[in-house]
Formats: structure tokens, sequence, C-alpha cells
């Protein structure tokens, strides 16, 4: 990787730290002899960092949280006895506005936060857990084959010859499935090829798949790097399926023999009919079935 063009294109994953190894060794030996790439690189990620470091739009200023530290804990000589309020004459309050008003509307400024807290520290429902990791860069991986930013690497309609071009790229071994020809039915989807992604420090396999002109993305990795979590548990044939709705997409992760998988689309329902890649035929609509919306 010597070509300026070739840095430019690559330049959303070294960003992203989705370049491993010889890859991200290649690319940084390039910028180290081309200024022009090096003041890419600086632009696009001083960029960055202004977005990451983006502070929330408002905040209590100095002033307010002075004053409600003033009316929780009073100066001593603006305390007053319990015998200098048994003895206090009361008032017919006038119709006007009282400072107690903005006391509370203090307050409420202070005990919101708590509440919040102590909102967030109650058990969740399954239903409503955070999706994991693995999902959200599942997620995150489909948009951007959308939007054209992550070229495939090797393009195939062949399951074997993606499997075998994985083969030495990962440190797992990928098979795809070829229920499709197979099964002698109606073609529904189309395989269109696969490449790299970075995760946790090393390489996940992706594979790109179309159905109905809608991109499908399956993302692989080792179970021992990602397991499934979060979201709603669907329980199919001995297995356990996550379902998550992430950027309005329907994301589905289970592990199987020593395999962590992601299926992420926009399909209909949950997404389940995408699950036809892997799964094609009556016979597996007992797999299928449960991830239907009920």
């Amino acid at each position: 990787m010597t070509q300026c063009s070739d840095i430019r294109e690559r330049l959303t994953l070294y960003l992203d730290n989705e370049l491993q190894g010889e890859d991200r060794a290649s690319f940084e030996t390039h910028l180290q002899s081309c200024e022009a790439c090096t003041a890419q690189v600086k632009e696009e990620l001083s960029f960055l960092n202004a977005v990451r470091d983006t502070r929330p739009l408002y905040s209590a200023s100095p002033e307010l949280r002075a004053s409600v530290e003033n009316i929780l804990n009073p100066p001593a000589d603006q305390k007053v006895s319990a015998n200098q309020i048994a003895t206090t004459r009361v008032k017919r309050p006038r119709p006007r506005f009282h400072p107690g008003l903005a006391i509370a509307a203090a307050l409420l400024l202070l005990v919101l936060p708590v509440v919040v807290w102590r909102a967030l520290k109650e058990p969740t429902p399954a239903s409503l857990r955070e999706p994991s990791s693995f999902a959200l860069m599942a997620a995150n991986t489909h948009l951007r084959r959308t939007r054209g930013q992550l070229p495939l690497e090797m393009e195939s309609e062949e399951p074997g010859k993606i499997s075998d071009w994985f083969s030495n790229k990962v440190n797992f071994s990928v098979k795809l499935p070829n229920y499709q020809e197979s099964s002698g039915q109606e073609k529904l989807y189309t395989l269109e090829g696969a490449r790299l992604v970075g995760y946790e420090n090393d390489y996940a396999a992706y594979v790109a798949y179309r159905m109905k002109a809608r991109p499908i993305s399956l993302v692989i990795t080792s179970s021992s790097v990602a397991e499934p979590s979060g979201g709603e548990q669907i329980a199919a044939r001995g297995l356990t399926f996550h379902y998550n709705a992430i950027h309005g997409l329907k994301v589905i992760t289970w592990s199987d023999r020593g395999l962590t998988y992601a299926l992420v689309s926009d399909l209909d329902e949950r997404g389940q009919e995408s699950c036809i890649v892997c799964h094609q035929g009556t016979k597996d609509q007992d797999l299928i079935a449960p991830l239907r919306l009920k």
C-alpha cells in the first residue's frame, strides 16, 4: 500500500482503528514519507476530536449552584430556631409571587438527577437491555456498507470461494452454507462478497448479502472474543438469539459452535426474514418462527 489513492480509501478505517497488522503498519509507513496524506489524516483526526470533546449544551452556572447550596445550607445567622418558629404569628399569604417557587425549582434541579440515577439502578427488563458492543459494531458496519464507505475486499456469489478467502485471514474457520443452491428452491437472495473488519484489536469476518434489493450484513467472530448479550432474548432449537433495534436496523446476535454471529438488516418484523441466507427451506421454519413478532 504505497499509493495516495489507496491511503485515502482506507482513511476512515484507520481513524476507526479498523486497520490491523500489516495493513496498519503499511499505512503508517506511507504517512512517514508523504506530507499530503499526513496533513489529511491530521485534519480528519482534528475534526473527530472536536466532535468527541463536545460538551452538553446546558449546564448549571456557578451562580445557580451557589444559590442552591445557600438554600440547602444557610449561614448560621440566617437559621431559625424551633422556638422562633413556634412563636411566630402566622399571616395569611398575599396573592403574589413567593420565593418558595424559586426554591422548589432549584431543588428540582438537584433531585431530578438522583431520581434518574435510581431509575437506572433498578433492574431493567430483558427487552430493554443495552445491546452488546458486538451488536453495535455490526450495525455501524452495515450502515457504512450501505453508505458506500466500506468497499468489499473480494466479490463472489459462491459461498465456497468466500469461505476459502477467509482462510489464514481470521483466527477461526468460516464456512458459509450453500442451502440456496442445494435446496433447488427459488433464489431469494444474492451473495455479494466479503471483507475484514476490525473488532477488539483483531479482525472479524464480514459477509454482504442482498435480498429484494436491500442489503443484509453478516459479521462473524470467535466466541472467545464476543458473547451475545442484551436486547430481547429468544430461544429456538437450543440456541439463544438476542434481538436489538439499533439505528432503525434489526440486529440478531447469537453463538453456535465456537462462533458468534450478528445478522443486520432493515427487513420486516424482527428481521427474521434475513435468516434465510443461512436457513433456507421448510425444515428450518421451527428455527426462524420464534423470531417473528408476537
